[in-house]
C-alpha cells in the first residue's frame, strides 16, 4: 500500500527503482494531499536514478539530521521549540524550496505572534545555520538564500548598587538568599550554582571548579572562593549529600522563580533578572580595579569580547593620558617635555 492511515495522519510508503524503501508521515490528514506528496517523492526518486540529478532533501530530513548531529548542544531544547514552530511553514517543503520570499513570510508570521525582534532573530538564525550546514557539511545544496536578521535595540547593562543588593538579599527566602550571595561573590551562572555539588569543592584549597561540560564556553573553570563564598558554603553543610544548594533538603533546579520575582517587587528593583547578578559581580570587580584579562579568567569567558561590556565602568587605566588634551599651553608643554625626556 503506497499511502495508509496511522491514527488521523496519512503515511507514505515507497520502494524506489534502486530498492530503497521510503516510509514517512505526510504530515496531513487529507488523503489527496498525502497522495500528491507521495507522487512528488516517487517522481523525484525516478529523476535522481534515471537522469542523474542531485537528490533533493526535505525539511523533515534536515530536522532529523540536525537534531541527531547537534544532540550535544546546550540549547537543543530551544532549537526544538523553534523547529516545531517552523514546521507549520516548512513541513512539506524540500530545503531547496526555501527561498528569500518564504523566509520573509516566516519572519512576518513570527512578528504577528507578538514576538520581539530578538526572538524572531533566534528563529531566523537557527534556519540560517541549518541551511548553511546543508550546503557546507551535508552537500545537499549548491546555494542558499541570504537570511537577513532584524535590528535589535541595544540594552543597557543592568547591575545593582551595594544598597540595592542589600535590599534584595533581605527580601529573599533563605535558600535563594544563599544562592544569590554566592553568585554575587563568584559570578557563576544560575545553572552552575543550582547544579553545584560537594564533589566540586575543595574547602582546604578554597576553590571550586566547573567541569567543561557544565560551562558555556565548554572549558573547565577554576573558581577561587573568598571568605564570603566560604561562609555561604559552610552554612549549607549537612543539608544534602550531593548538592550544595537545596530547599527543604532537595536540590534547587531553578533560582529565577516566583519567589525571586516577588522579592524583586518587595525590594523595589525593576528590570532585573537572576543572570544580572553575574553582571553585578563583574561590574563590582571592574569598579574596584580588577583588570579585564583577570576578569575574563574569573568569569570563564572564552575571549575578551564579552568582558569589554564592562570596560566603561572603570577609567583608571586612562588617567595617565588625560593631560594629552590640555586647554592650557603650559599643560601641553609639560606633557611634551615629559615624553621627550622619558628614557
Amino acid at each position: 500500500m503506497s499511502i495508509y492511515k496511522r491514527n488521523d495522519t496519512w503515511w507514505i510508503q515507497i520502494t524506489t527503482a534502486n530498492g530503497e524503501r521510503i516510509q514517512r508521515s505526510s504530515g496531513t490528514q487529507v488523503k489527496q494531499e498525502a497522495q500528491e506528496l507521495h507522487d512528488k517523492i516517487k517522481a523525484e526518486a525516478w529523476r535522481v536514478k534515471n537522469l542523474g540529478a542531485k537528490p533533493r532533501h526535505t525539511w523533515q530530513e534536515a530536522v532529523i539530521r540536525w537534531l541527531s548531529e547537534r544532540s550535544h548542544k546546550k540549547s537543543l531544547h530551544t532549537d526544538k521549540v523553534h523547529l516545531r514552530w517552523l514546521n507549520a511553514h516548512l513541513n512539506n517543503k524540500h530545503i531547496d524550496e526555501i527561498n528569500k520570499s518564504l523566509i520573509d513570510a516566516i519572519k512576518q508570521d513570527k512578528l504577528k505572534t507578538g514576538a520581539s525582534n530578538g526572538t524572531v532573530n533566534r528563529v531566523l538564525a537557527l534556519l540560517r545555520s541549518m541551511l548553511s550546514c546543508a550546503k557546507d557539511e551535508w552537500e545537499w545544496l549548491d546555494t542558499i538564500p541570504t537570511v537577513k536578521l532584524l535590528p535589535e535595540p541595544k540594552i543597557r547593562l543592568r547591575w545593582l548598587s551595594h544598597d540595592e543588593a542589600d535590599r534584595l538579599l533581605k527580601e529573599l527566602p533563605e535558600h535563594l538568599k544563599a544562592m544569590a550571595e554566592f553568585t554575587l561573590v563568584t559570578g557563576l551562572r544560575e545553572s552552575n550554582v543550582t547544579g553545584l555539588q560537594w564533589s566540586q569543592l575543595d574547602m582546604k584549597r578554597h576553590c571550586a571548579w566547573i567541569h567543561a561540560d557544565q560551562a558555556k564556553a565548554e572549558k573547565a573553570i577554576a573558581v577561587p572562593l573568598g571568605a564570603d563564598a566560604l561562609e555561604v558554603i559552610r552554612a549549607q553543610l549537612g543539608k544534602n549529600e550531593s548538592f550544595v544548594f537545596t530547599y527543604e533538603g532537595k536540590p534547587v533546579t531553578r533560582a529565577n522563580n516566583h519567589a525571586w520575582r516577588k522579592a524583586l517587587i518587595r525590594a523595589d528593583i525593576k528590570e532585573f533578572r537572576w543572570h544580572d547578578l553575574r553582571h553585578t559581580w563583574a561590574s563590582w570587580h571592574v569598579q574596584n580595579g580588577t583588570p579585564l584579562n583577570v576578569l575574563k579568567e574569573l568569569g570563564g569567558w572564552a575571549d575578551l569580547t564579552m568582558v569589554m561590556r564592562y570596560a566603561h565602568l572603570s577609567s583608571d587605566h586612562l588617567k595617565e593620558y588625560t593631560g594629552n588634551a590640555s586647554l592650557k599651553k603650559e599643560g601641553r608643554v609639560a606633557v611634551l617635555k615629559e615624553k621627550t625626556t622619558t628614557p
